[in-house]
């Protein structure tokens, strides 16, 4: 639970903390999104996040690799690290603040500092986003709150991560929607993993597994890594798959702890790539499985009454923005080839996808 910083009064239902979503900068579409965290749940952003905003131009290259950017980005963010996103439902005790709710389109998107004041005092405490294709949160202003300490949760094990997602589909996400479309959090969690990925190819073609692993990753791999015979291998890596020694020209893919947000970690001396749990759940465990007995076959038409496996209608295609901000933050992004692939991406139309 958060309360204010001045009057103490509660501003959030009892929550529990998770690791922040790849999604949190994920932009879809021109719809009205869901809510960025599940209810009862909370995530820290480590990052700055929110007025005032710098550009490039004025803040300079030496300034910017000190807060964590390593290559030019429209404008950076001079806000307080730590904010703290919750579910807008969640919230308790806060008024909206008038003429702070300023958005692009059809709801607010934070862009005018704290648009929310607590109840109790009117000081300015949260920041309510409910734009269109934003996830729906609040984020709570790091100096005008504070956490009131409740019961501790414990950390769910890896073992209990993987059996849970494993054992109940509907708590992963399925790489495909019904009406045939890439799911935008396997977008967004790939587009993050694109970035690691690149950066830990340094530079040379790299073999992938098949199936969804190349269906997500292969197509954009052959544009923006050299042709001819792969360099590196990247492979599943992860609580209950088989282990992957260790190896210099080796990638692996891991999880992220849904709760802590540290990646898993492959063995020593492999880069690892980290990807939502649930999203490399889908990799690692796919929920396709053959509809035919071992030996034999089904009787006539008996197959057409078991719905076919969803197929998407295009290539994945990743988001820019979020692929971008993530690569502008690894100091790999220095190196000369991975700058070039860098900037190309910034030249294009934002309406474009990822070459």
């Amino acid at each position: 639970m958060f309360v204010c910083a001045g009057c103490g009064a509660e501003l959030t239902v009892p929550l529990a903390r998770v690791a922040l979503p790849a999604r949190a900068g994920h932009r879809f579409g021109h719809v009205m999104l869901p809510a960025l965290m599940e209810p009862g749940t909370y995530a820290v952003d480590a990052q700055p996040w929110g007025p005032p905003w710098r550009r490039w131009e004025e803040t300079g290259a030496g300034e910017a690799a000190a807060r964590g950017v390593f290559a030019p980005v429209p404008a950076l963010s001079f806000g307080p690290r730590g904010s703290v996103v919750l579910a807008p439902g969640d919230v308790r005790g806060t008024v909206l603040v008038p003429g702070r709710c300023d958005g692009s389109c059809m709801g607010p998107d934070g862009r005018d500092g704290p648009n929310l004041a607590c109840a109790g005092c009117g000081r300015p405490v949260a920041t309510r986003i409910d734009d269109c294709s934003q996830w729906q949160a609040v984020r709570l202003h790091p100096p005008a709150v504070r956490r009131f300490p409740g019961p501790a949760h414990p950390v769910t094990g890896w073992d209990a991560v993987v059996r849970e997602l494993r054992d109940r589909e509907e708590r992963s996400t399925p790489a495909v929607e019904p009406g045939g479309g890439w799911s935008p959090h396997w977008e967004a969690g790939a587009s993050v993993a694109l970035a690691h990925l690149l950066a830990a190819s340094a530079g040379e073609p790299v073999a992938l597994p098949g199936g969804l692993v190349a269906d997500v990753f292969g197509r954009v791999l052959a544009r923006l890594l050299p042709s001819g015979a792969p360099r590196r291998t990247l492979s599943l890596a992860g609580p209950g798959l088989p282990a992957v020694s260790g190896c210099a020209r080796g990638i692996a893919l891991v999880p992220v702890h849904p709760q802590t947000g540290e990646a898993w970690q492959p063995a020593a001396g492999t880069p690892a790539v980290p990807l939502p749990a649930d999203v490399w759940s889908g990799l690692a465990f796919p929920r396709d499985r053959s509809r035919l007995p071992v030996t034999g076959g089904l009787p006539r038409d008996v197959q057409r009454d078991d719905p076919l496996p969803l197929r998407p209608w295009g290539p994945f295609v990743f988001d820019r923005r979020l692929f971008l901000h993530t690569l502008a933050r690894l100091p790999e992004v220095r190196r000369p080839w991975l700058r070039r692939i860098h900037d190309r991406a910034c030249e294009l139309p934002w309406s474009a996808g990822l070459f």
